[in-house]
């Protein structure tokens, strides 16, 4: 428990960091534009690849079949849970929150939370959990905002997402058991390796955008609620009711339970929708996200 909370420290001394450069303009938003690129683009797809090439194949193999399949049947529950539950508001809000619903911080926020628990094991085991919900983000969450169901397009952007593709290659290189020469694995661990700082002090530069008056939207606090309370218990229910190891259990729900995907404001604002709305949704829930992380991963590891 006091590891746990010693890397919690760390990871949220990292994400105030980051607000205090951008509040002091060290960082600019085209340079707070540019890292965002710089992570998910390269740090990431690198940190991915280095993890299934060093994770144990054996352990892999059997809690990711589950990771995959619980992830899939979550993901898919949540369009049918945000059509249900957000009937009511405006229409250019309902978008947000029943995409919000869907698509949550899992990758950019989740992966170095995965990794600091369980390793590289976790975050390969949380790169698994990561591909339904980004299909299912590029597909049936931009047909929401968009009113396009092109899935060839889709399907493209999908297979060609700098992630996913480390993903494959990964999986591919870890059932191979692929000697990579150092040559090229010592710089793809260089850059690995920065992945948790660069993605913490980001998240810190989305939350120097936060106005106090955006705390008094009643329904972005309530959906946060929803996104980091409710569907992660429903999550620990059916994982209970599995034979799941506690390592995927634990990976499931603590990925379930993060905030708002950074990209709800930025699809909404693409497709002319509320990205108002959509960034209050990403900023408050990416604060209240900071206790909730440690509450919810206190739990599991207790």
């Amino acid at each position: 428990m006091k590891e746990n909370l010693i890397l919690q420290f760390a990871i949220f001394s990292l994400i105030a960091v980051g607000f205090l450069v951008r509040k002091l303009n060290i960082v600019t938003a085209q340079g707070q534009k540019s890292l965002t690129n710089l992570v998910v683009d390269v740090i990431l797809p690198c940190n991915i690849f280095q993890a299934f090439l060093t994770a144990d194949m054996d352990q892999i193999r059997d809690d990711g079949l589950w990771v995959f399949g619980i992830s899939l049947v979550f993901h898919i529950f949540c369009i049918f849970y945000g059509k249900l539950l957000f009937r009511k508001p405006p229409e250019d809000e309902r978008k947000c929150l029943r995409f919000a619903a869907l698509c949550s911080n899992a990758g950019f926020l989740g992966n170095p939370v995965a990794e600091g628990l369980y390793g590289l094991e976790g975050l390969a085991l949380a790169n698994i959990y990561l591909i339904p919900m980004r299909t299912l983000m590029w597909s049936s969450g931009v047909a929401l905002f968009s009113g396009s169901h092109d899935w060839k397009g889709t399907a493209k952007k999908v297979a060609t997402h700098p992630c996913i593709v480390a993903v494959f290659i990964g999986l591919i290189g870890m059932l191979l058991k692929l000697e990579i020469p150092e040559l090229i694995m010592k710089p793809i661990g260089y850059l690995s390796s920065c992945n948790t700082a660069t993605s913490m002090l980001v998240i810190g530069m989305i939350l120097a955008r936060l106005e106090p008056k955006q705390f008094l939207d009643k329904s972005v606090l309530l959906f946060s609620v929803h996104r980091m309370i409710i569907l992660p218990t429903l999550v620990l229910v059916a994982c209970a009711l599995l034979p799941v190891s506690i390592t995927a259990r634990n990976i499931c729900v603590i990925l379930a339970a993060m905030p708002v995907a950074a990209n709800t404001s930025i699809i909404a604002d693409q497709y002319n929708q509320n990205s108002l709305y959509a960034t209050k949704l990403v900023v408050v829930s990416t604060l209240l996200s900071i206790p909730t992380t440690i509450l919810w991963s206190t739990f599991l590891m207790g």
